[in-house]
């Protein structure tokens, strides 16, 4: 279909013409050059603007998709009131067999401790369980002690790998109810311009991805990652980074997680956390050491499987970059949260992509400020990440934060939601950097018709957070319109 009377973001706002052909922009050609006879083909946008398609390069789908079913406690200011949001939630809900879920808990500067006895009060008999707003921490009642093998656990909390195996069988439902609530969040991701995400999840994603799509889920593009434990299946198979499976199906990074989050201060730093001295793991935790990780990483690269490591604490980040240099080649580490000065430019010398989730900045900064006091210029360092060189690709973390790529730009634009005082705005990086990082693609001839339109031009406004999306198109067919 002819695409009308488009203003293409970040020209001087000449009106165009753009013809898809195939998934692929075959034309772009001045408004004012059309024939007479093409004055009516095609759909007029008004004068619109036209950008790349936006992309997501980090998020847990099936658990974003899950979220929006359970309850929302990350408003709670303290465990008591998680607790009480938890009993009100209850006198309302359906007698279930299952575990009752809650969501978004971020206890770090509660002023009292989540423990069994406080969910026990709210939650009575039916097992209850908090995830919290990063997933690397659990907070569960007796009953749901009990239901998952930890009868008799002394506070309730579980982190890191205990964590990931509760959060795993919570998110065993019918393949059939899951996917119509996967289709449903696809459809409302394009409908904020996203025309693809890099799909994290916890799974083996090539069989569910697959079905997914063969059953018409059509929305987005899925580049869908591999952990260590479907290492060998998946060189077993011959798959590959950037191998094609389907039209929308591609090979994404082999995934490793070498320490946990700065909230569950289990992100793995140089320097203790205040007041912990004495603890197991004062520094945070480092879940997959140097001798585990570098044997992983080569292991994926000779397959062709790039790898990507997850990495929060400056120290986790260093040895990360020290496992590249080690293997020779480049890849991407997940959230880059909390840097060394040093390590800044070794991003850009490796060849290592920084993808970073900005929105956690603004979730984060109050804790980094009490845990990290002292170093927080260099948490979230995107500015000086591009400075030293470094490439950058932003996503959300879904469901950590909200799957909306107008937000995490406006995050790494701004570093405030407005409320506050911007966070180091020595770190804000441009609206254009912003867009880049969440982008693959260029408004040319022969690239991919993967586009949003808007109703302004996103380089040009005070608040991308606000930008209306008022369609996108996947490979010049709309997964989204609203004009």
């Amino acid at each position: 279909m002819l695409l009308r009377n488009l203003r293409i973001s970040g020209t001087d706002g000449g009106l165009v013409d753009i013809l898809p052909i195939n998934g692929t922009i075959a034309s772009i050609t001045p408004a004012a050059a059309r024939s007479a006879s093409a004055q009516t083909l095609g759909l007029d946008l008004e004068g619109r603007w036209v950008s790349p398609g936006l992309w997501d390069n980090h998020v847990h789908f099936s658990q974003w998709a899950l979220v929006q079913q359970r309850l929302d406690v990350s408003t709670a200011s303290s465990a008591r009131e998680a607790a009480a949001m938890v009993a009100r939630a209850l006198e309302d809900a359906d007698p279930q067999p299952g575990p009752f879920i809650g969501y978004g808990f971020r206890d770090a500067l509660w002023p009292d401790t989540p423990t069994v006895a406080v969910l026990d009060a709210a939650g009575g008999a039916r097992p209850v369980v908090l995830v919290s707003g990063d997933i690397h921490t659990v907070w569960l009642n007796s009953a749901a002690l009990s239901l998952f093998g930890h009868a008799g656990h002394p506070t309730g909390i579980l982190v890191e790998d205990p964590a990931f195996a509760v959060t795993r069988h919570l998110g065993i439902v019918a393949d059939e109810v899951l996917d119509r609530w996967v289709e449903s969040a696809s459809k409302a991701a394009a409908a904020r311009g996203v025309v693809g995400i890099v799909d994290l999840e916890m799974d083996w994603n090539l069989d569910t991805w697959s079905r997914r799509i063969e059953g018409g889920n059509r929305s987005l593009r899925v580049e869908f990652g591999v952990y260590a434990q479907h290492l060998e299946r998946a060189i077993e198979l011959g798959l590959r980074s950037g191998q094609k499976i389907n039209d929308l199906l591609t090979v994404g990074p082999l995934k490793l997680i070498t320490d946990g989050s700065l909230n569950t201060r289990t992100a793995y730093c140089f320097d203790e956390y205040p007041g912990l001295a004495g603890a197991e793991h004062p520094r945070g935790m480092l879940t997959l050491p140097p001798e585990e990780l570098l044997p992983l990483m080569r292991r994926g690269a000779e397959a062709g499987l790039l790898p990507t490591v997850h990495a929060i604490g400056d120290n986790a980040n260093s040895l990360a970059l020290d496992a590249f240099a080690e293997i020779g080649m480049g890849g991407r580490i997940e959230h880059a949260q909390l840097l060394a000065e040093r390590d800044l430019a070794r991003f850009g010398q490796l060849g290592v992509v920084a993808s970073v989730q900005p929105d956690h900045a603004l979730d984060d900064r109050d804790v980094a400020d009490h845990y990290w006091a002292g170093r927080t210029g260099r948490a979230f360092a995107m500015r000086g990440l591009l400075e030293a060189g470094a490439t950058l690709a932003m996503g959300s973390d879904a469901p950590v934060s909200p799957l909306d790529p107008w937000n995490t730009a406006a995050a790494a634009v701004t570093r405030s939601r407005g409320e506050r005082e911007p966070w180091h705005p020595e770190q804000r990086i441009s609206v254009a950097q912003a867009l880049a990082a969440s982008t693959r693609t260029t408004v040319e001839v022969g690239q991919p018709a993967d586009l949003v339109i808007t109703d302004v031009d996103p380089l040009a406004v005070d608040d991308l957070r606000g930008v209306t999306v008022s369609a996108t198109l996947l490979g010049g067919s709309f997964t989204h319109r609203a004009l």
